[in-house]
């Protein structure tokens, strides 16, 4: 029989948890202590984590927006609570409210914020000091009454008047802990060994260790003793002007060296797994906190989409959804509102990307002349406010050159003379021979091209005794303009090829195909697949160096990249640019009504290739797989090696 437990039944056998949670903790044997915000200060790993998580979040914006409808919302910039973030109170900037803000959540787990109101609704938010906040109240779930203790005293706000954010804590749901408390033990680590850096630099960094006398010595008188003992305290112990030299012991006394030296004591790498552990309390990526070990040019572009979608995407949706629950039901008007922060910004890319995703999407140039010249500074011209629109993109339905597809069309006479024909055209009775072997031997001079540059690069690396990474042997920007303008050639050349042979198939003029509409598409395709190449060539680069024996290691890798490499990378190719070539023949023709169907021509292909099959689509869309032809360059580089699938066109 189901029941219902009230929270009242709850809090009735239900105690509230300790009134105040600690917030300081023991690092050493002899009983140094310090609070949070004293390891702040004078931890240098959990300073720069902090800094580094406060600082990104902080400099996002944080918006207020009114939802409209489920595909429709409006930037809202007069509402109070809009301004109440633009300005939080008078001596307080955004950035630095919403920076102090998550510092207090990084190293307390708490972050309060008082109201300051008028009769009607808040006016400032001022943060508190987690330190002298203490929650109270009956309930052990919520509290009621939030105490704020000074140097004067204390005042007790209601909990209306405070806005608190916390984490989870399963010991105290109205407190979190601090994230510091679980590195106790790398923190006391880092604090002793820096105690003992200090010391040993104190003793002017010389090694520690104790004099032997032997037996036989006649015995030392007391002033002799301490003699000796000062003379050797002035010259080998401290920093001072005189101290140093060659040691000159007496009575055949002999000095043992006893204390760690610094390479056994690797404080380099301490310093690093400390860091490393830190950030890893904070769900931070070592490379976007300055741990370039294992950090090459495409995993930190990675690294660094990660960090605003899965280390920093958290942090952003519990302050946004707090600030709702706790700050927006004080306005009136608030129907529909909600707080987003600005995000998009950060993830939209360089220009160069968001101006090519632009062009893709709306198939044409999106931005005047004068629009240009606003960017730069510059004064507007007469007629510089319409778009110019190149010959090669039409405004018919057909996608721009960037899409697949050029625009631009025959004439009426000419699509009128090929709309009926009825006609089964496979794409790989399409494909120029003898370009595969051409690009073949392009592609493997290019690897060995590669394979003598690095492998000098990695010598010279070695020879200086430093372990090399593939961005210290391995040019990226080069490799990919260099295999870029390779492709773009053979490219075009196979393309062409193949769009003459299928009008020459369909009884039609071979030299109707016109190559320089195709130019613009098939510069963008050649750099992709080649920046695709090229971060993959250096992912395997990087991990055949991190190996015991990177000399054989790289050897190796480029050798399978001549002997095997090139010949998969030019199958794919050409099974993709005789895709392409073949489809945009058709459409130059105006054929309409056309399909294609995807053909496995392997005994043994991939399950994802088999799985499609004999799948059908309209000529204009992309199979299910996301491709528009086998071996199309939006596959991942495993999907597109050595693809020998086949595509029929189907006219009637």
């Amino acid at each position: 029989m189901p029941f219902v437990i009230t929270r009242g039944a709850l809090q009735s056998v239900s105690q509230p948890p300790a009134p105040m949670p600690p917030t300081t903790m023991t690092l050493s044997a002899d009983g140094f202590t310090q609070d949070y915000a004293a390891m702040w200060r004078s931890q240098p790993q959990i300073r720069t984590v902090v800094g580094f998580l406060a600082r990104n979040v902080a400099q996002l914006g944080l918006h207020v927006y009114r939802r409209v409808s489920d595909v429709d919302r409006q930037r809202v910039r007069d509402h109070p609570l809009a301004q109440l973030i633009a300005k939080p109170n008078p001596w307080t900037t955004t950035f630095r409210w919403i920076e102090g803000l998550v510092g207090d959540l990084a190293v307390y787990d708490n972050a309060v914020l008082a109201k300051v109101r008028d009769a009607a609704q808040p006016r400032a938010v001022v943060r508190l000091d987690p330190r002298g906040v203490q929650p109270m109240g009956d309930s052990p779930y919520t509290p009621e009454v939030y105490r704020v203790r000074g140097a004067r005293g204390h005042r007790d706000l209601p909990a209306d008047q405070v806005i608190h954010l916390r984490g989870f804590n399963p010991e105290n749901p109205r407190w979190g802990a601090s994230p510091i408390e679980t590195l106790r033990r790398v923190l006391a680590e880092e604090y002793e060994a820096g105690r003992f850096r200090e010391q040993m630099w104190r003793n002017g960094a010389r090694t520690s260790g104790y004099l032997e006398r032997p037996l036989e010595a006649p015995e030392w008188s007391r002033a002799a003793k301490r003699r000796f003992r000062a003379q050797w305290q002035a010259q080998y112990t401290g920093a001072g002007p005189d101290a140093g030299g060659t040691p000159i012991l007496e009575d055949g006394m002999k000095f043992t060296p006893a204390s760690v030296s610094p390479e056994s004591a690797q404080y380099i790498e301490a310093r690093k797994l400390s860091r490393e552990e830190v950030a890893a309390a904070y769900f931070i990526p070592p490379p976007m906190v300055g741990i370039l070990d294992n950090a090459t040019y495409s995993n930190i572009q990675e690294q660094h989409k990660h960090l605003y979608q899965d280390t920093l995407g958290p942090w952003l949706a519990m302050i946004s959804q707090e600030l709702e629950l706790q700050l927006l039901s004080d306005f009136a008007d608030s129907d529909g509102l909600y707080c987003e922060f600005n995000l998009s910004e950060k993830l939209r890319g360089s220009f160069e990307e968001q101006a090519q995703q632009l062009s893709t999407s709306v198939g044409a140039p999106w931005m005047s002349r004068n629009e240009a010249r606003a960017r730069m500074n510059l004064p507007q011209v007469e007629g510089g406010d319409s778009l110019v629109v190149p010959l090669n993109v039409l405004l018919s339905g057909q996608t721009s050159e960037q899409s697949g597809a050029v625009g631009g069309a025959a004439s009426p006479g000419e699509a009128a003379g090929t709309a009926a024909i009825k006609a089964r055209l496979a794409v790989s009775k399409t494909r120029p021979a003898g370009r595969q072997d051409a690009l073949e031997a392009t592609l493997a001079r290019h690897f060995q091209r590669q394979s003598a540059v690095v492998r000098s690069a990695l010598g010279a690396k070695q020879a200086r005794l430093r372990k090399a990474a593939a961005d210290d042997v391995f040019d990226q920007l080069r490799w990919r303009d260099e295999l870029a303008a390779d492709l773009y050639r053979h490219d075009l050349a196979i393309a062409t090829g193949a769009g003459r042979a299928a009008l020459g198939s369909l009884g039609l003029n071979p030299d109707d195909y016109n190559e320089d509409r195709t130019q613009g598409w098939h510069d963008v395709a050649a750099r992709h697949i080649a920046e695709s190449i090229t971060v993959v060539t250096g992912m395997r680069l990087d991990e055949a160096l991190r190996t015991d024996d990177p000399d054989t290691a790289v050897g190796r890798l480029f050798e399978t990249y001549v002997s095997a490499r090139a010949a998969q990378i030019a199958v794919s190719q050409v099974t993709a640019m005789a895709g392409f070539g073949t489809t945009e023949a058709l459409r130059q023709t105006g054929a309409t009504g056309a399909t294609k169907t995807w053909r496995v021509t392997s005994t043994n292909p991939r399950s994802s290739h088999a799985r499609i099959n004999g799948e059908t689509v309209p000529m204009d869309e992309r199979f299910s797989n996301g491709a528009q032809w086998p071996g199309d360059g939006v596959l991942d580089e495993d999907e597109r090696a050595g693809c020998r699938c086949d595509v029929e066109i189907n006219l009637r």
